[in-house]
C-alpha cells in the first residue's frame, strides 16, 4: 500500500461520499479516482450507490466515482492496520 492509498484508507472506516474525500484530502480529481480504483481492484474498498446500498460486480470508478460512496473492507482494514 503506497502513501496515497494509506491516507485514503484513513478516511474510509465509515461510509464516505466522493465529495467528502475530495474536500478532506484536497487531491486532484484524477489522483483521487485512480487511488480509489487501485484500492477497489485490490479488494480494499467497496463502492456504494448510496450510504446503504452496496454496488456489486464491476465498477468503473474513473467514470462513476464522483457519484459513489466508499467504505473500507475487512481486507482493506487489515492491510491498513498492519503497516
Amino acid at each position: 500500500m503506497n502513501d496515497a492509498e494509506f491516507d485514503l484508507m484513513d478516511e474510509l472506516y465509515f461510509v464516505q461520499p466522493y465529495s467528502y474525500l475530495r474536500e478532506t484530502l484536497a487531491w486532484e480529481e484524477e489522483l483521487l479516482l485512480l487511488t480509489l480504483q487501485g484500492l477497489f481492484s485490490q479488494g480494499y474498498i467497496k463502492c456504494l450507490d448510496d450510504p446503504d446500498t452496496e454496488r456489486f460486480g464491476a465498477v468503473d470508478i474513473m467514470k462513476e466515482g464522483t457519484s459513489l460512496y466508499f467504505l473500507a473492507t475487512k481486507k482493506g482494514l487489515m492491510a491498513h492496520n498492519t503497516l
